[in-house]
């Protein structure tokens, strides 16, 4: 499986998507420069995490111009498979690939920590080796994940089933203090309508690994590599 990550000035977390995709998943890698125009033969773009520009304006707002999301946008209108995780999920938005918007987290705080999360949909090229319903360990780190969307994109998130991850407790149930950020309906991760592409602020790279406490988001990656080779 031949996987691309984007790397903006100020991404931080290429090389965790990177050592995950090659040494871990055993795939191929290769680092997509955001001034690039043109793509090689791709199976899936990972939008890394970091602070792509240093988000300045607002995150992900100046990361979506550059001439690699271009090709990036060409690539998901293809039917090709695009993860973006935290800043990756911002740029997302900025870019028009998923609905909605970020904003500043409740109480305007960084947060970084181990979150349980539950899997919503578990029939998306990205989630097709989770159990649906199955709570699962992915660390968040971020200061501007607090989704939003109005009524009505929202009211098309739910009918489609592209609330893909929810911030919940251990248990699995949907509660307001399991939901870490103030996102809205504790949403963390959705799809587009089609489902090729995902936007989540937990990073399962972090989580691919027993030395890090989980390998919880390893699945998600195994998840690509059925979806590509089925």
């Amino acid at each position: 499986m031949n996987f691309g990550i984007v790397v903006f000035p100020g991404s931080n977390c290429d090389h965790d998507c990177y050592h995950v995709a090659k040494h871990v998943v055993g795939g191929e890698a290769v680092y997509l420069w955001h001034k690039e125009e043109r793509l090689p033969d791709l199976d899936c773009i990972i939008v890394p995490g970091g602070f792509s520009y240093g988000d300045y304006l607002r995150a992900g707002a100046i990361a979506r111009l550059s001439p690699v999301m271009a090709a990036v946008a060409d690539f998901a209108a293809g039917g090709g498979l695009v993860l973006g995780i935290c800043n990756g999920f911002q740029v997302l938005l900025e870019a028009g690939l998923l609905p909605g918007a970020m904003r500043r987290n409740d109480g305007l705080r960084f947060v970084c920590q181990q979150q349980t999360l539950r899997v919503e949909n578990g029939a998306t090229p990205f989630t097709r080796a989770y159990t649906e319903g199955q709570v699962v360990r992915i660390p968040i780190a971020h200061a501007e994940g607090n989704y939003y969307a109005d009524p009505e994109t929202l009211a098309e998130l739910e009918a489609n089933r592209q609330v893909v991850f929810r911030y919940c407790e251990p248990a699995g149930e949907i509660t307001e203090p399991a939901n870490p950020n103030g996102s809205l309906a504790n949403i963390a991760g959705i799809c587009n309508r089609a489902g090729n592409v995902l936007g989540m602020m937990p990073h399962p790279e972090r989580a691919a690994e027993p030395l890090l406490g989980s390998t919880d988001g390893l699945v998600l990656f195994h998840s690509l590599l059925g979806a590509v080779t089925a």
